[in-house]
């Protein structure tokens, strides 16, 4: 992402801050201090985010070819692909940080590409989390807040219960005057989102939120994204995709720049992942069991892809994953084909297709394995240099 965010129509430029603003949100000067998320106050659109036909070429290389797509308010929404798929060209589209080659789009009912868009008007409607948020080391965890929500027209008592009620949903209100360097990576993250959404964003953006994170760091980031469900639209930019299958409502996947399919995500794995049936061959416990249970695996597999009633069979070791258009009949028709091939398994049955089932049929490539969780060393390094392009005190 970039390191420029617009803020109230200055250019923060060179921030380091969660990657661009403060803790990655783009902030203005809206008095976002009164009940609900959209800082406007007006009711939220049908669809949070609308795009069409909109389009990125770098030189000859098109980054994003043509993107149609809508968000319904309030969703939790994955954007998935793998390296080069278009997902980082369409967030900064999306949070006015590149220009589009073509096509329009709006986010919270603001144009942010096309005709009308570029006057700065969403960036009081939208939060947004980098990839890597960094921070002033020395800083405490209510400063920052304080910060991002000055930067928002917050001030006084509004400013001080806005930051303990984001500090309570985040769960650092026992570290907030303790600095920045010494949290966790789990902890920053939760600071991160803390401060994009300290002006009750009508949308929210999220690029890789729980990457290199431990186990129990995801846990908490992602139990602060559900908590937000309904309360702002959340668009959650990663790779990861058990965490997608856990807190996502709709999910849309990106593949060399086009959109591949966008669905409810329980609608996405009915329609698109076929029914599939797991087999593992049982052993003798004898000498050399391994080999000989993946040698009749690898056999059975054969035999299952010239049967009929099979789409696909697979041998991984001793097991054997199957793939049937019908799976009503085909219990008993396996059944059938292991008796006449003469093969003793252990167990036969029928799995609940993942996420990972439909993408790999669906674009072909694995996304990459996740990076080794990273601890607290490096989290904050030296403070952004803030360099203001206008007036700071002008509101767009």
């Amino acid at each position: 992402m970039s390191d420029a965010t617009t803020v109230a129509g200055s250019s923060v430029a060179g921030s380091s801050v969660a990657g661009s603003s403060v803790a990655g949100s783009s902030v203005a000067g809206s008095g976002a201090a009164g009940s609900g998320w959209a800082s406007s106050g007006a009711t939220a659109p049908a669809a949070a985010i609308s795009t069409r036909a909109l389009a990125k070429r770098f030189g000859d290389v098109v980054a994003l070819d043509g993107l149609d797509l809508d968000v319904p308010a309030g969703s939790i929404f994955g954007l998935l692909g793998p390296n080069g798929a278009g997902k980082t060209t369409t967030l900064r589209l999306l949070l006015g940080l590149a220009h589009p080659t073509a096509g329009s789009a709006t986010v919270a009912g603001v144009p942010v590409a096309g005709a009308g868009a570029g006057d700065g008007r969403v960036h009081a409607r939208i939060g947004y989390l980098d990839q890597s948020p960094r921070y002033y080391g020395w800083m405490r965890g209510r400063e920052l807040l304080e910060l991002a929500g000055r930067l928002h027209g917050l001030s006084g008592p509004v400013l001080r219960a806005r930051v303990d009620e984001v500090l309570d949903l985040v769960g650092i209100a026992d570290a907030a005057r303790r600095r920045i360097g010494g949290y966790s990576g789990g902890m920053r993250q939760r600071l991160g989102i803390g401060a994009a959404i300290v002006g009750r964003p009508a949308v929210l953006f999220l690029d890789e939120p729980v990457s290199s994170l431990d186990p129990e760091g995801r846990r908490d980031v992602l139990a602060i994204v559900e908590r937000l469900r309904g309360t702002a639209t959340v668009v959650l930019s990663t790779h990861v995709l058990t965490d997608v299958e856990r807190v996502c409502d709709r999910v849309a996947i990106l593949h060399r720049g086009k959109l591949v399919v966008e669905s409810p995500l329980d609608d996405l794995v009915a329609r698109y992942a076929p029914p599939t049936f797991r087999i593992e061959v049982a052993g003798s416990g004898e000498g050399g069991d391994d080999v000989r249970r993946a040698a009749d695996a690898a056999r059975l597999t054969e035999i299952l892809r010239m049967s009929a009633g099979v789409t696909d069979a697979r041998a991984d070791g001793p097991v054997v994953t199957v793939r049937v258009p019908d799976p009503e009949t085909a219990g008993m028709r396996l059944l059938g084909i292991l008796a006449s091939a003469g093969v003793l398994i252990d167990s036969l049955a029928r799995v609940r297709p993942t996420l990972e089932d439909v993408f790999l049929d669906l674009v072909g490539t694995p996304l990459p394995p996740e990076p080794p969780a990273r601890g607290a060393a490096g989290a904050a390094g030296p403070g952004p240099a803030w360099s203001t392009g206008v007036d700071p005190g002008k509101r767009s």
